[in-house]
């Protein structure tokens, strides 16, 4: 469980994150969402310690998180960041296994269940014959595809990734958001997402957070926050709220005449 208690986080005199507190229960997937500059990518950034935070503390199965190791943090939070692009040429199967550093290998080192692990880390996320491709020749949903599979294959309880689907199309935003719920419920897994897409966090988050200026204006389950006054209020702009005609979750739909 990750606990999250009246943190604030300044960059020199500005502070970016004002008082954010939230539990991240296992099991659970967290949507946060927001516009650009609300703080999302910072508060990700602060819940896996790269970030670091000015007050408030953060809990990591009950144990403040500054007091592990970053191989610690590691073996238990996986990140998926927005920037992905490789500069060096490695191939998909040594990034995916380089996830598994945490567990004691690096390259030429990697145990055999190191290699089965990424193998079926790349399988589920669609990229079975890309191993020996390299990275800087990928598109960028296939890079993105391929550090999901990175994610995956480092075997954390907790997965934290910022737009995971922004490069994706249609199925593969439905197969990686499916693999975070299927990973949550079988191996009471939890994870923080950050999307712009209020539709799949209606869809796939148990609970959604909303950031504005860096403090949180709405907290709670898609049915709660997904409302047209909230949406207002964090995106200035007009939406129609309805159900979705098969999950019954709000759906949400862009209004174009102001």
């Amino acid at each position: 469980m990750l606990e999250v208690r009246d943190i604030t986080v300044k960059y020199e005199t500005c502070e970016v994150l004002q008082d954010v507190t939230l539990t991240l229960a296992d099991g659970k997937i967290l949507a946060v969402l927001g516009a650009n500059g609300a703080g999302k990518t910072t508060l990700l950034k602060s819940l896996n310690g790269t970030l670091p935070i000015s007050n408030g503390e953060i809990l990591l199965d009950g144990k403040i998180l500054e007091d592990y190791s970053r191989r610690e943090i590691a073996r238990k939070i996986s990140v998926v960041a927005q920037e992905n692009e490789t500069k060096f040429p490695i191939t998909v199967s040594e990034f995916v296994l380089s996830g598994r550093f945490a567990h004691g290998g690096v390259f030429g080192w990697e145990s055999e269940q190191d290699v089965r692990v990424a193998k079926d880390a790349l399988e589920m996320c669609d990229l079975k014959d890309f191993e020996s491709r390299l990275m800087n020749r990928l598109s960028g949903g296939e890079r993105q595809r391929v550090v999901f599979a990175r994610a995956l294959a480092t075997g954390a309880k907790i997965l934290l990734l910022d737009e995971p689907t922004a490069n994706l199309d249609l199925s593969h935003q439905a197969m990686m958001f499916q693999l975070v719920r299927e990973r949550c419920v079988s191996y009471k897994s939890s994870a923080v997402v950050i999307t712009h897409d209020l539709n799949l966090a209606s869809e796939f988050a148990d609970e959604i957070l909303f950031l504005k200026h860096g403090k949180i204006v709405a907290k709670g389950s898609p049915e709660e926050v997904l409302k047209t006054e909230t949406l207002r209020e964090v995106f200035g702009t007009e939406v129609l709220v309805d159900a979705h005609p098969l999950s019954r979750r709000p759906r949400i739909t862009m209004s174009y005449r102001q």
